[in-house]
């Protein structure tokens, strides 16, 4: 059977494998935000349970809000769409494998290969006296990425791993700390980016409106990863660092002259208070004209820090930066005097 045509094959197979055999698990993956994870281990002949070889979450640390969101990677960094995690029991594997080759849906060449692994040869009768001791690791895809090519990235075939052992070297996407915060990365929710703004009703042309988030605009938010099963975790940490403005017009000064406010202080910007119109703002924009019968779309953009720690990383490690963003109106008038 050409490879091509085998990999396309045992994908679909596989993909229908993982929704049968991971319906509790989708569940926990498609929970609502604030959903924590569910405890999960191997029955007592050595059987996986439905949810203890997949990665679940726990998001109750996570940003709330009906305009909360995911972050876009600074880079053209992406977490991963499918990984190795711990799938199958001996007769777990064997109830899977052995339909598949009474079918010859695989052809003859590649079954008798299969079996002389998994059956005849390497491992007798798929590793049975092995049951309870470790499992047959196998991939998974991660849920809302079914469509991706990087889905399909995850096409070697079904290895066994003893308890306590790390999977094999050379195998990047299989289950680690690391790879745990890596897709925690994309369960990460930040709150709305929606800038205070003063004045707040309606900004002047020619005068600087201010700019500014508070602490609680932006406290740090966290997402945690774990297989049960292998008590293994990661956490996810993203950190608010600056925001971006970018006024919505060309004609239109921003302040800084970059436009991006650092964090200082504890806040993003500076709020107006009284006494301080001629004040520059620490952050903020300029309108240079009227918006006439229609607004500008203000756009704020904040810049996340992101890290993680996990088991046996207790020093926080970088992973790339994140940004989110959204748009707000700004009314601009023009200033109006009375000459006498």
């Amino acid at each position: 059977m050409p490879a091509v045509t085998r990999r396309c094959l045992l994908a679909a197979i596989c993909s229908a494998v993982v929704l049968l055999q991971t319906g509790v698990a989708q569940a926990d993956f498609d929970g609502p935000e604030g959903g924590t994870e569910v405890s999960g281990d191997a029955n007592p002949d050595g059987a996986l349970s439905a949810t203890a070889g997949a990665v679940v979450f726990d998001r109750s640390h996570n940003g709330s809000g009906a305009k909360a969101g995911p972050v876009t990677a600074a880079s053209d960094w992406t977490p991963p769409a499918c990984y190795y995690a711990p799938k199958y029991s001996p007769a777990q594997l064997k109830a899977y494998l052995e339909p598949i080759w009474a079918a010859e849906s695989t052809g003859y060449e590649w079954d008798a290969k299969q079996r002389a692994y998994y059956k005849d040869g390497d491992y007798p009768d798929f590793n049975k006296e092995k049951t309870g001791k470790g499992y047959w690791w196998a991939s998974y895809v991660t849920p809302g990425r079914e469509g991706e090519p990087g889905a399909l990235d995850c096409d070697k075939p079904i290895f066994w791993v003893d308890k306590g052992d790390p999977p094999p070297a050379g195998i990047p996407q299989a289950i680690t700390p690391e790879m745990l915060a890596r897709l925690a990365y994309a369960e990460v929710r930040v709150p709305s980016t929606k800038v205070r703004l003063a004045p707040g009703d309606a900004s002047k042309v020619n005068l600087p409106t201010w700019a500014w988030l508070d602490a609680g605009d932006f406290a740090p938010v966290s997402v945690t990863a774990s297989v049960p099963l292998l008590g293994i975790r990661a956490t996810t940490t993203a950190t608010a660092h600056s925001l971006a403005l970018e006024p919505g017009t060309p004609d239109a000064r921003t302040l800084p002259g970059s436009g991006v406010c650092p964090l200082a202080g504890g806040r993003i910007g500076e709020p107006f208070a009284r006494g301080k119109a001629d004040r520059t703002p620490p952050c903020g924009v300029t309108y240079l004209r009227s918006s006439g019968d229609a607004t500008f779309p203000l756009r704020a953009t904040l810049t996340w820090k992101i890290n993680w720690t996990g088991t046996g990383v207790a020093a926080p490690q970088p992973l790339p930066d994140g940004s989110f963003g959204a748009e707000q109106d700004v009314t601009v008038r023009e200033i109006q005097s009375v000459n006498r």
